[in-house]
């Protein structure tokens, strides 16, 4: 595979951007509507913006149906109930575990082989993940930790199923995962959560447009980066970046949310990005630039 483009490594950066912010607004949200709801409006806005936009993907159903059951049904139904449990900026620390389950099941599946760089750089990035995970005891239970322990390993699957779809692009794949998983989690949340109607009928703007902000820039954007991205790479040259999530969850927890920035944030979160650095700088990097 060939090293990032300039291009390709914003990309790269902007999606632990969008998609920290997203835990960030979620986590507000999910204090009114029920979180698989909340997960089901927000691909249903994601379906109804890309569809008009993207062909369909013949011979591909199958696959993507299957893609969306397990990478957006059950992981977004599993992480995001788990979350509500948990504060924004510790629940995307546990996010993390998504990046050791790609790479483990990249080089399994797919028969990838991370180098000594990557893995040195994978360490020191975790190491700032423990940095982090070092101050106050974990506000949610045990079982709010087990789900969305469960949901990092439902999605890394789903991303080596994404990886070996053919022939299809990046913005396709994000617009029929949605089409697909939208009614999937509309029935998880009739089948597994209560008081739908009442958290519909009485949510306030704030909420919508949190809708808004997970289904068009954390979705729309955010997966087409991310599926443009493992679509051109190797899923373990492209899962380090996520561990960034985490930094840009904090800070908007402390933003949005109050929550607070103990010094163990901080330094975890700049071990974080030294860890990255490792993995993924290049010195030729800025003189491949795409014209």
């Amino acid at each position: 595979m060939n090293q990032f483009t300039f291009k390709q490594t914003l990309m790269a950066l902007f999606v632990p951007l969008l998609w920290g912010l997203g835990f960030v607004f979620a986590k507000g949200a999910i204090n009114h509507f029920p979180p698989i709801l909340l997960m089901a409006f927000r691909f249903l806005l994601t379906a109804l913006v890309l569809v008009w936009f993207v062909p369909i993907p013949k011979g591909k159903f199958v696959q993507i149906f299957k893609i969306a059951i397990v990478a957006a049904a059950i992981q977004y139904s599993l992480t995001f109930t788990g979350v509500k449990g948990l504060e924004a900026g510790l629940a995307s620390i546990i996010v993390q575990l998504e990046v050791p389950f790609l790479v483990l099941l990249g080089a399994f599946f797919l028969k990838e082989k991370p180098g000594l760089k990557k893995w040195i750089g994978i360490t020191v990035s975790f190491f700032g993940v423990a940095i982090m995970s070092q101050q106050d005891e974990l506000s949610g239970s045990l079982v709010s930790v087990a789900l969305v322990v469960s949901g990092c390993f439902a999605w890394a699957l789903g991303q080596i199923m994404v990886r070996k779809l053919n022939n299809i692009t990046g913005i396709q794949v994000t617009a029929w995962i949605a089409i697909f998983a939208t009614p999937q989690l509309f029935l998880m949340s009739a089948i597994f959560e209560t008081g739908q109607i009442q958290a519909i009928s009485t949510a306030e703007p704030l909420v919508w447009w949190t809708v808004l902000y997970l289904g068009l820039i954390m979705t729309c954007l955010g997966y087409f980066f991310w599926n443009t991205l493992i679509r051109q790479h190797d899923v373990g040259k492209v899962a380090p970046f996520l561990l960034l999530l985490p930094v840009f969850s904090v800070v908007g927890g402390h933003f949005f949310l109050g929550e607070t920035i103990t010094i163990e944030k901080f330094y975890g979160g700049t071990t974080i990005l030294l860890g990255i650095g490792i993995i993924v700088l290049n010195p030729n990097l800025f003189f491949n630039r795409e014209r």
